[in-house]
Order: structure tokens, then sequence, then C-alpha cells
């Protein structure tokens, strides 16, 4: 895929609500906007195009870019930008098919853990090859944020193994709370109206990203007094608590035939000290998901492990709604080769599928649920 030298890869779609959030990291400063039909969605802040950033964002209605099934990134390169007669280059457009979700079966690759790496899991990501419908990064996919170049990972693996054709759901990860960039990961990542945590809908999925923030007490001495977590899920509690509230728009909607939940930790697994927080709390979220929204399935990563929880078993401690898919392997090896395994999950029509596959194409084991 040949992409203009101004872009570090290709767009990446983000399903958020009922918006796909078309995202492009640049290397240079200029101004975006994106062209989905005769419509024009701006990367604007009230009125003013943006410039000094790294990242673009155009959000656009799921519904109208589900119907073109295209849309054509535009920018001007700014050569100074002045209070009057600012400087610009001619206007350059670059147009991308997109494959929206509108039927099973529905084949999903999910990746987390990377922390950085990105050859071998662009690699295992393909495991699909062309029929890949949805792509999921589920935290912890750069190591940390104390660099910018490690929020391009995102980018480089999300671009490489969707060339900006399918949409991508995007969790954050304890790790991602780490470093000086950490306060500024919205503006490098699809959130709903700056949250981290929100609903989404994809043809006849319907899915919630949950956040759990850190994985140990806020004033754990790692974390130097920078982390207020404990409010954070405080206010995610209040959203789930709202998503019940709108369930006949939500995950009871017409023609929803499943319910995912994604979230880089698996909460409803209670681990040994310091990571055994938010006791109460985790019960509540585990007693929503399983009294009301009823999920098919849960996708998590965090343990670096590659498994499936099911309901009963020795690590459902808060009472699982469904399975749980703890889906990325960052560390495996193989005759001294790394080996970074991921889940490949198909939802078909009355029964799902899950694979651990791994960068040679392997798949490590397959489970039908």
């Amino acid at each position: 895929m040949i992409l203009p030298s101004v872009f570090k890869s290709a767009p990446v779609v983000f399903a958020v609500k009922d918006t796909y959030q078309i995202m492009v990291p640049v290397n240079c400063e200029m101004v975006m906007w994106v062209k989905v039909g005769d419509k024009v969605f701006y990367d604007d802040v009230n009125g003013v195009l943006r410039s000094a950033v790294n990242v673009h964002r155009m959000i656009v209605p799921m519904e109208l870019l589900n119907e073109t099934k295209e849309y054509t990134i535009c920018y001007r390169k700014v050569v100074e930008r002045k209070a009057y007669y600012s400087i610009t280059e001619a206007i350059e457009e670059y147009t991308f098919q997109f494959k929206p979700i509108v039927e099973l079966p529905i084949h999903i690759y999910h990746l987390s853990d990377t922390h950085n790496k990105v050859h071998s899991p662009i690699e295992a990501g393909k495991f699909f090859q062309d029929n890949l419908d949805l792509l999921v990064l589920n935290g912890d996919i750069q190591e940390d944020s104390g660099k910018l170049e490690n929020l391009d990972v995102i980018y480089e693996i999300a671009g490489k193994l969707t060339e900006g054709r399918i949409p991508v759901v995007f969790s954050r990860g304890n790790h991602d709370m780490r470093g000086k960039y950490a306060e500024r990961l919205v503006e490098y990542t699809p959130t709903h109206e700056g949250k981290s945590y929100y609903t989404f809908r994809l043809g006849p999925l319907w899915g919630i990203v949950l956040d759990c923030g850190e994985d140990k007490v806020d004033d754990f001495p790692e974390y130097g007094n920078m982390i207020c977590s404990e409010d954070f899920r405080r206010r995610e509690t209040e959203f789930l608590q709202d998503v019940v509230k709108r369930a006949k728009q939500e995950y009871q909607a017409e023609d929803v035939k499943y319910r995912l939940v994604i979230v880089h930790n698996p909460f409803t697994y209670t681990m040994k000290p310091p990571f055994d927080i938010e006791q109460e709390l985790y019960n509540e979220w585990a007693k929503i998901l399983r009294e009301d929204i009823k999920p098919h399935l849960m996708l998590c990563g965090h343990l670096h492990d590659t498994t499936v929880f099911f309901p009963g078993c020795l690590y459902d401690n808060k009472g699982q709604a469904c399975p749980v898919v703890i889906g990325s392997n960052p560390y495996m090896k193989e005759k001294d080769k790394d080996i970074f395994v991921g889940a490949a999950i198909t939802l078909n029509e009355n029964h799902i599928n899950i694979k651990f596959t791994d960068n040679n194409g392997n798949a490590k084991e397959a489970i039908d649920i």
C-alpha cells in the first residue's frame, strides 16, 4: 500500500458509539479533513482547523461510512501559520476503501500486551488475511507512555493490519497510564467525549469497552503520586449503570446478535496482593454484566497468557457472566525465537470459535463455545 510520505501509517478507523473516529498520525504540520460521499468532516476545534498535532482525528457517522464504503483523506501542509495570510501548500487527497461489518460470521483478531513489539504481533494478526473484519487492540500496546514514539506503535500495528479498510476497537491498559504522555493519551487514541470507556455497535455486534485503570492502589509507590484510578472507576460504574438504563438503545437494540466486553484487566479474577484491589466495585461490575448485559464473551489481556476462563472455573472469583478469553502472550519462546500469540475469534450464527495463533501462522489451540 503506497501512502503519502507525510503519513506515519495508514489511517485507522476506530469504532466509538455510533461513529467512526478516523485517525491519522503525521510527521509534519498540516490541516486535515475527510470526505465521505458529499459530506465533509474536519479536524477542527470550534471552527479552527488543527495543525500543530501529531495525530489528526475526524469523526464521521457510522451509518454514512457504512453506506458509502469509502472515504477520502484531504490535507494541506502548513508552511507558516500566521495571524493573517497563513501559507499552505495545495490540497492533496487519498481515497481509502472501507468494509463495514453487516452480517455474521465476523472474524476478529485480538492483540494486547504487545509492549512495543511490532513485527511479531503484526504477523500473528494476519491470521485471517483478507477476511479480517475487526481488529481489537486491548491495552498495553505500547510499553508505556513515557515517549511519544511509543504511541506510534498503536498506529504501526493497526495501520499495517487494517490499511484503513476495516474497523478497530481500542481499549487502554494499565501500562498506558505510566509516563509523562499518559495525560495526553486522549489526543492519540479514540475516546467518547474524552472518556476511555464507551459502547459501540458494528452490524449484529454490540460491544462495551471498559477500563480498569491501574492494577494496584493509587498510593502504591511505583506510581509516584500520579494516579487517581479509584475515583475514575467510580465514575465508570455510573456509566455502566447508565448503559443498563438505556438497554433498549444499547445491548437490547434490534438485530443485536452478539454482546462483547473488551477490557484489558480480567477483573472477575482476583489476583494475589498487591493486585487484589477494588473487590466490592469489581463485584458490582460483574453483577451488572451477569444480571443485566449478559454478554456472550469478554476479551482480556494483562495476564500474558492465552486461555479461556469459563464460568465457575478456578479463576472465576466474582461470578463471570460469560467465558473470559485471555488473548495475548508476548513472551512465548521456541528454539530461542520470540513467538507472539494472539486470539483469532469468529462469531458464527450459532457458535463462537476461538483459536490462539502465533506469528508463524500456527493455531495453538481451538475452542468452540
